[in-house]
């Protein structure tokens, strides 16, 4: 993103410029049954880490990844006990998943070492939308959807900040490249903080295509970049797809050269770009504000 919105000392520059839920998945109505009241106790082993299971991990992102009914298993630390505690075997029961309590050193384990609260959830791999579906399933709903499609993104922080956003601002659906960016992982999962349970995100395996078929379907393509109209005067109305940049290198050439209009963010200080995130979150509560008047 820093060669999409970049700023000189003392003087502004312009810079041009689904909620759908997802696919369904399977019910699992084999595993809904009566609830577990005894405190299951399993040993983990590293063969927990293996095969085609994903991890979620921390309170917030458990909580919605259970509620979306995408848990196999549930890892709790040993240790962990009390009201918030008890608020999540309770969820696991009404799902039926089952309980296994670890110490901390085998919940490292699992999630890298990464600050999992304790708490960790085996969960079914994600499943993207295609854009075609992702696009179909929106517009049965709305009549003028918002999308954001991020080019390039490598950062699971900042994708899994801009999906907290999304959530917040009330973006209909993302759509991701297949190569060369990052996924849905278990650490855009906790960053988003559970709002990837809520935005459904459809991966392309190319993206120009992609912009081509929300074009076929009425949809007015913006982009970020250095040169364009001031994000003041834009006009949200009608179905929107917003494009962001990588981090590093902006928007792709090849999509600079589909979209319709190039949107910029002024800047003044000393600081010559904005984080990726910051200024997808700044769009986004720009179209928020513009719809709700």
């Amino acid at each position: 993103m820093a060669n999409d919105f970049q700023g000189n000392k003392k003087r502004q520059t312009k810079h041009r410029f689904d909620k759908g839920g997802r696919s369904e998945r399977d019910d699992r109505s084999g595993r809904r049954g009566g609830r577990s009241t005894g405190r299951e106790v399993e040993e983990v082993t590293g063969e927990e880490n293996q095969g085609s299971e994903d991890f979620s991990f921390g309170r917030h992102a458990v909580i919605e990844a259970l509620k979306n009914n995408r848990g196999n298993k549930l890892f709790l630390q040993d240790d962990l006990k009390g009201p918030k505690t008890q608020e999540l075997k309770d969820l696991a029961a009404e799902f039926s998943v089952p309980i296994s309590w670890a110490p901390k050193t085998k919940l490292d384990k699992l999630t890298d070492s990464a600050v999992h609260q304790g708490i960790v959830l085996g969960i079914t791999e994600y499943e993207y939308l295609t854009v075609e579906e992702l696009t179909a399933q929106v517009k049965e709903k709305k009549e003028e959807p918002f999308f954001l499609i991020l080019d390039g993104i490598e950062d699971p922080h900042n994708f899994g900040s801009i999906l907290r956003t999304a959530d917040a601002t009330g973006v209909d659906g993302v759509i991701i490249p297949k190569h060369r960016a990052v996924g849905i992982t278990s650490v855009v999962a906790k960053t988003s903080t559970g709002a990837v349970e809520h935005i459904p995100v459809a991966r392309a395996t190319n993206l120009k295509q992609a912009v081509q078929t929300l074009k076929s379907a009425g949809f007015w393509i913006f982009g970020t970049d250095m040169e364009g109209t001031s994000y003041e005067k834009w006009n949200v109305s009608g179905s929107l797809a917003l494009i962001i940049g990588n981090e590093g290198k902006g928007m792709s050439p090849i999509l600079k050269k589909e979209v319709d209009e190039m949107l910029s963010i002024p800047m003044v200080g000393h600081v010559q770009s904005l984080n990726a995130s910051v200024a997808a979150g700044l769009l986004m509560y720009e179209v928020l504000r513009k719809r709700m008047k």
